[in-house]
């Protein structure tokens, strides 16, 4: 079975001594509540929480898989017993509103835990997974008395929370949805449609399901202006409260799938399905992308715990693994070989998958920051900063973390070799785990659309800007610091350059739209990489500045880590800007019908 330890001393590293959670946490409403003391204590319980009760059913639950019987699902042994212990200590309500019921602590402290909890365990983890998401939606736009009803009981865990949005024959373009809402006559609506791919759509973890879904109401506009959102729960809440009345909303089917397979994906099928309008009709969408965007960054969040995971396993291997001798001669010539970490090419894998993993680290918490200050900050000016960023960085964390995840998880099945392609060793599942992430919630395309299309172009650059002008205070105040010269030069050429191809590409769209299509996934790589460049700098700096000390080793690796980054993956950046550059020509001279197979559209 695969191991895991918490990276708290990493964790640490990135909050406490490069990002200064301690002062950020003391300049916002309530943040004495997330004391130094209090913050270990929650990294401590959450990594003993994640490698004891979660750990050891990421194999068997994945085996198991999940069961439909009489449209109840069960979910593999001891995911319930587990999911009891993750309500009993809290966790659920620990960034939730008091008002609601919630600890009042941080955003950024759960997102956090969420890394642990989708290193240890990522089809158990996408059964609260959406639930913050759900609430959040209705904190923002439910009314008081959807608040009442279905916050508290979100935020408390005993209910559970999902997003439906898909149908068969649309995902990303959901004006094409079919699915209805008819009101009646006591203010509620009868929802009908079937929707795909919903993760904990069914199970027998908590005792009642809150499904926010996207449906149409009958006069409503054509496309997606015509969207409502509805609040349809499993059971119709009594009197009381408490579950009553089973509502009209059931699972048709279970989905075979590559990978999660812990975690139910169902086919939902809505029959006049009792449901509540959130927000104002035909404003669902915008309402859903509250949602949203709290679930791309989770997504990005599972694409760094699962390269983690992947990191640590690869590096006891390796670290175990005899093979051959290094070609410099033995090196531990009291064994009749090497261990394979001596050779080149196993520390290239080694290091890409520790350079991606802490890198995206510091974006996750980079980005958390901003989440807290949008949500809690006192400052208009600083929120509005913080919005900006945050808009930016959200498609970068989605898409980028996961594409790169997923490799970082495939060298870990070449460190292992043969017994990586084997079951026992865990190594595959993280594969098969991690292939989902660049999919759901929004493509890598999708994403990459998003970020420069609406986010950079549609602001005419201002977006970039925001954050462009923030690595270029930080180059040009080091500009003069020879410790950090082979981090700053290569950081301020990219970072000039992403502007001057962002204007590039815009001018090409003004004659041809395709071009922004054409250039969307090279730009979104491109921006990934300047963006943890960026950050391996700061990171780089302060490991300087900390060598002489008790805990050189430490420092040192984090130096030769941001090394190995600048070196070795960050010039990838070359094909990205030269993919970028070469347009939409080449891809869209040849017709669709000459593509082969003789099929014509």
């Amino acid at each position: 079975m695969p191991d895991y330890q918490a990276p708290l001393r990493d964790l640490r590293f990135v909050m406490d001594e490069m990002l200064d959670f301690p002062s950020h946490y003391a300049r916002l409403p309530g943040g004495e509540e997330a004391s130094p003391d209090v913050v270990n204590a929650i990294l401590e319980e959450g990594a003993r929480f994640a490698r004891e009760a979660l750990l050891p059913l990421n194999q068997s639950g994945d085996r198991e898989g999940c069961l439909l019987e009489g449209g109840e699902v069960k979910a593999p042994k001891g995911f319930k017993e587990a999911y009891r212990q993750y309500v009993e200590g809290g966790w659920p309500s620990l960034s939730a509103e008091p008002e609601f019921g919630g600890q009042g602590l941080p955003h950024s402290l759960g997102m956090v835990l969420s890394e642990m909890i989708c290193a240890t365990n990522l089809a158990w983890g996408m059964y609260p997974g959406l639930s913050h998401g759900a609430a959040d939606a209705l904190r923002h736009h439910g009314s008081d008395e959807q608040k009442a009803t279905y916050l508290t009981k979100l935020v408390e865990g005993v209910w559970t929370g999902t997003m439906c949005l898909t149908e068969p024959h649309c995902g990303t373009d959901l004006g094409l949805i079919k699915t209805r809402a008819v009101p009646t006559v006591d203010g509620s609506y009868e929802i009908s449609g079937t929707k795909i791919f919903i993760s904990a759509g069914e199970h027998d973890l908590a005792e009642n399901i809150v499904h926010l879904v996207l449906a149409k109401l009958p006069d409503a506009p054509e496309g997606s202006k015509g969207i409502s959102l509805f609040v349809v729960p499993k059971f119709l809440p009594d009197a009381d409260g408490n579950p009553g009345e089973r509502n009209g909303v059931t699972c048709g089917s279970l989905e075979h799938k590559m990978g999660i397979h812990g975690n139910a994906t169902c086919v939902m099928n809505f029959d006049a399905a009792r449901g509540f309008l959130v927000g104002p009709p035909n404003k669902g969408l915008a309402c859903m992308f509250t949602m949203m965007n709290v679930a791309r960054i989770g997504v990005g969040i599972q694409g760094l715990g699962l390269m983690e995971a992947s990191f640590q396993n690869s590096l006891a291997y390796a670290r175990d693994r005899q093979q051959m001798r290094a070609l410099s001669g033995p090196k531990a010539v009291d064994k009749p070989a090497d261990p394979i970490i001596v050779h080149p090419d196993v520390r290239r894998m080694l290091l890409t998958q520790k350079a991606f993993a802490e890198g995206g680290r510091m974006l996750v918490m980079f980005t958390a920051q901003m989440v807290d200050v949008v949500e809690h900050g006192q400052d208009a000016v600083e929120r509005e900063h913080a919005e900006a960023l945050l808009g930016l960085l959200t498609p970068i964390v989605k898409a980028f973390l996961t594409e790169v995840g997923f490799e970082a998880t495939n060298e870990g099945v070449q460190v292992f070799g043969g017994h990586g392609f084997i079951q026992e060793w865990g190594m595959e599942q993280l594969v098969r785990d991690a292939r989902i992430t660049r999919l759901y919630e929004g493509t890598t395309g999708v994403q990459a659309l998003d970020l420069l299309g609406r986010k950079v172009l549609m602001s005419q650059g201002e977006t970039l800007k925001v954050f462009t002008r923030e690595i270029h205070k930080f180059c040009k105040a080091e500009g003069d610091n020879p410790a950090l010269t082979e981090f700053v030069e290569p950081l301020a050429r990219l970072n000039t350059e992403w502007g001057e191809l962002t204007m590039a590409v815009g001018m090409k769209a003004m004659n041809d739209r395709e071009e922004v299509g054409a250039a969307s996934v090279d730009y979104l790589m491109y921006s990934g990489y300047v963006t943890l460049a960026y950050l391996w700098a700061r990171a780089a700096k302060l490991a300087s500045q900390s060598l002489g000390g008790s805990e050189d080793a430490f420092y040192r690796a984090k130096l030769d880590t941001a090394r190995f980054f600048y070196q070795r993956l960050l010039p990838r950046t070359r094909a990205h800007a030269q993919m970028i550059q070469a347009g939409a020509g080449s891809l869209m001279a040849i017709s669709a019908n000459d593509f082969g197979l003789g099929f014509e559209i």
